[in-house]
């Protein structure tokens, strides 16, 4: 009983300090820890327990907290580092260590110009290599830092405030002190120098730019064998060169064989301040279809309209316009681009009143269109059909006509399934998934299968097969439907290869576009599409206007063939093969797709076993044998005439 009331007493005493220390001046907070730990140090019975050396502690913590830019910020860190190594003298606990360790990294990589920061050198020295090094966790620990950039990055408005980049610097951070001679360890450092580096384009406080320089420096002192440490060496280079603008982190290996992720975004993050800027425009044309790209430095509300033809103001085309609110055009944009097909005559950009851009689609003839947008990189998408495609599409769409067509499928019922568009996934700088195995990643074991299946399907279907890539070159999303479209495809294949940060988990699944609730596709989509969760959630409130038409069902029909001659084929041969069966999802490359569209998540990338299946030449040859009979059956099933190929493999 007699322990229990003082440990009562130092509780509240406890937080009356943090209530009163709001406001005190660092070096106030500073001289009161100090004799916090004299008092400690001159009552050596006192020194048996854990709360009073955590009481103390917790004032020199608060010195930082109170002003971490301040002079008295690294004295603080230093201190409280100081009192845990000599609390594991009492308590043995490695956390206590640990816990000392980390303050003393923080005072050498945040306060280069700190009189402290060789004192905390030569602790860190001393206390040598962390014994209880966490590599499993430091693993777990970059994936949960990497969540936080990626919301960062996707969140304009977030980079404003200096406590959303702490957020992510202090889980990046962790990562290194978790396995500090571990495979994750520079690559923790070196994502926490590069939100420094972000952090002062928007802070322009040179203390973010040193400390992101001591932290490159260091990467290169103590990790030369690591990925990063010739990454770093170049951002040191950056920084004398005056470049100091915030950078999309490319994907790299780290020593495990893990990668950084890439955004897909061309165009770079706006300097603070900036206005938001129209950067380009892109097209993709054909008679019956176009899709115009709208490109902009940051997201931005707009709106759409379709003015009919009016040859009294000498307007003889039909005109659909977007408007950019808060917006300029950028000085190197196109302001004219001339289509002039039976279906546009052409796209023009201009500056319509000082916070307005305004983007104008003349329009010969169409049946409907849609205006959506995606994000990271934020752009604008309008997709225009032309009569003869809409009349075998349905459609209607964002201020579209009324849907008048028949199922979706009708071209393809009429002719055959002549044509097949295969889309591997990623490309060029964007890797896709690591890869469980060193140097294996998603962009080139897609390449590869695709390559075999196109080879597979013109043999066995009788039919042509265009690839989206055929070699390592980055597309974006949208050009890749678009390609899909222009080439008048009659079934559209993405190919991907899934991955989770549990390495256990492992199967095959096929998507099609939908809406969904389901957590575990949503994260799917999120992956695949290169952004958050949260901008999944917002896209499938427009999904409703992009899937007014019968092609979904043929879409949920050719998943669901594939889908089961996938899993069978390879389950005669190949043990543990799972069935993750067909499922829906938002996923950017499938929308606006004119034809049935699918998403083949092959196998899981992160598995020991998977990944080595899919590098394996024989496992992509079975695998490609089984899409290829999950085609053969949709198409015999809807239209049985319409088959063309020969008997094969059945």
């Amino acid at each position: 009983m007699r322990r229990i009331v003082p440990a009562i007493l130092i509780c509240l005493l406890t937080v009356f300090w943090s209530c009163a220390s709001i406001g005190t001046p660092p070096n106030k907070l500073y001289f009161a820890a100090e004799s916090c730990y004299q008092d400690l140090k001159d009552h050596p019975e006192r020194q048996k327990y854990r709360s009073y050396w955590l009481d103390c502690i917790r004032k020199f913590e608060a010195v930082h907290r109170q002003d971490p830019e301040g002079p008295w910020a690294a004295a603080g860190l230093y201190m409280a580092g100081t009192m845990y190594q000599k609390l594991y003298k009492h308590s043995y606990k490695p956390a206590d260590l640990s816990k000392a360790r980390s303050l003393f990294r923080q005072v050498v990589d945040d306060y280069p110009s700190s009189a402290y920061r060789k004192d905390a050198r030569k602790a860190l020295d001393q206390l040598g290599s962390d014994r209880m090094a966490d590599t499993s966790g430091a693993r777990k620990q970059y994936y949960a830092a990497e969540s936080c950039y990626q919301e960062l990055k996707n969140n304009s408005r977030r980079q404003k405030y200096r406590s959303a980049w702490m957020e992510c610097i202090r889980e990046f951070r962790q990562v290194h002190n978790r396995d500090p001679e571990g495979p994750w360890a520079a690559a923790g450092l070196f994502m926490t120098a590069e939100l420094y580096q972000g952090l002062y384009t928007h802070s322009g406080n040179p203390r973010d730019r040193e400390k992101a320089r001591s932290l490159f420096e260091r990467i290169t002192e103590k990790y030369s064998s690591s990925a990063y440490c010739e990454r770093a060496r170049e951002q040191l280079g950056r920084q004398k060169a005056g470049g100091d603008k915030i950078r999309e982190v490319s994907r790299e290996e780290t020593a495990s064989g893990e990668v950084t992720t890439d955004s897909a975004a061309d165009t770079p993050n706006p300097e603070p301040g900036e206005p938001i800027t129209v950067t380009g425009i892109r097209y993709w044309s054909n008679p019956e279809y176009t899709r115009v790209v709208i490109d902009a430095n940051q997201e931005t509300d707009f709106k759409n309209n379709l003015l009919n033809k009016d040859p009294s103001i000498n307007q003889p085309h039909q005109r659909l316009y977007v408007d950019l609110e808060d917006s300029r055009l950028g000085n190197d944009i196109q302001k004219q681009i001339p289509i002039d097909d039976t279906l546009l005559k052409d796209v023009r950009a201009g500056q319509h009143d000082p916070e307005t851009v305004r983007v104008v689609v003349d329009i010969k003839s169409f049946e409907n269109y849609n205006v959506f947008s995606l994000k990271n990189p934020f752009r604008i998408v309008i997709d225009v059909r032309g009569e003869s495609v809409a009349a075998n599409q349905g459609g209607g769409g964002k201020n579209g006509t009324a849907d008048k067509a028949e199922t979706s499928i009708a071209r393809a019922l009429a002719l055959g399934v002549q044509r097949v568009v295969i889309d591997p996934g990623h490309g060029g700088r964007d890797y896709g998934a690591p890869g469980y195995s060193r140097g294996v990643h998603e962009k080139q074991v897609v390449l590869d299968i695709a390559k075999k299946l196109a080879e597979q399907m013109r043999r066995e279907l009788n039919c042509e097969v265009l690839l989206t890539r055929s070699r390592d070159e980055y597309l974006t999303l949208e050009e890749r439907t678009a390609i899909a479209n222009t080439k008048k495809g009659d079934l559209f294949i993405s190919l991907h290869a899934n991955a989770s940060r549990n390495r256990n988990a492992y199967g095959i699944e096929t998507y099609f576009l939908n809406l969904t609730t389901n957590e575990e596709s949503i994260a799917v989509a999120a992956r695949e599409n290169a952004t958050s969760e949260k901008n999944i959630s917002e896209l499938q409130n427009i999904l409703n206007d992009l899937m007014r038409n019968a092609k979904v069902n043929e879409s949920s029909r050719l998943a669901t063939f594939v889908q089961k001659d996938m899993c069978q084929h390879l389950d005669n041969r190949y043990n543990r093969i799972k069935d993750k069966g067909v499922k829906q999802a938002p996923f950017y490359v499938l929308l606006g797709a004119q034809m049935p569209a699918i998403l083949v998540e092959t196998s899981f990338i992160s598995n020991k076993r998977e990944c080595s299946r899919l590098t394996d030449p024989a496992y992509q040859h079975k695998l490609c044998d089984g899409i290829v009979r999950g085609v053969k059956r949709y198409i015999r099933q809807t239209r049985p005439t319409a088959y063309l190929g020969p008997e094969k493999g059945r």
